[in-house]
């Protein structure tokens, strides 16, 4: 059976962890880090570095670099949250029926399609570090999520090819976590 990959999907890192050993253990990615920067970017080549890659070539390409693109995700155009990013993000965004995409080099791009590119990072990572293919994962996400965020999350781990097994709140996964090794009988 190969192993569920955890992934904490953030807003401006992101983590991914296995169990081994009955243990969690978190994993480095192909840099060496145990945090990935959440950060998507398309240079002036086509290329579309992601994690810390992307974030060197920040400062020379702005608009062509998303970050905090977890604040956009399922969220309405009309929301205050995307008008508030509007005014303070360095790179395009537009309006897409009732919701969003962001712009880089020419090309619309939704908020899932660019977190499933930091999401394939991890899991290509993951596979890498692991030696084995991951197909399931579980994703947290924060507690005020509401069911139309979720969902998008969901979906950009299905873009980038995973099973996702479960969305979980970030409080619960960190109530599991703290309860893992404890040999009590209680409900969480």
């Amino acid at each position: 059976m190969s192993k569920v990959l955890g992934i904490d999907l953030g807003t401006t890192f992101s983590c991914m962890a296995v169990v081994e050993g009955g243990q969690p253990k978190v994993l480095e990615n192909k840099e060496g880090a145990r945090t990935t920067p959440s950060i998507v970017a398309v240079s002036k080549n086509g290329e579309r570095p992601v994690g810390l890659l992307a974030k060197r070539q920040a400062v020379t390409n702005p608009e062509n670099t998303l970050y905090s693109i977890k604040r956009l995700i399922g969220r309405h155009w009309d929301d205050a949250e995307v008008q508030r990013d509007l005014k303070t993000m360095p790179y395009k965004i537009i309006k897409s029926g009732e919701g969003v995409k962001v712009l880089m080099q020419g090309k619309e791009y939704s908020p899932q399609e660019i977190s499933a590119m930091i999401l394939g990072k991890m899991k290509v990572d993951a596979e890498e570090k692991l030696g084995e293919k991951i197909t399931d994962a579980v994703i947290t996400v924060p507690a005020y999520f509401d069911d139309s965020q979720r969902q998008a999350t969901k979906d950009a781990g299905q873009i980038a090819g995973l099973n996702v097994l479960r969305i979980i709140n970030e409080p619960t996964a960190a109530a599991l976590a703290y309860g893992f090794d404890k040999k009590v009988n209680q409900k969480i």
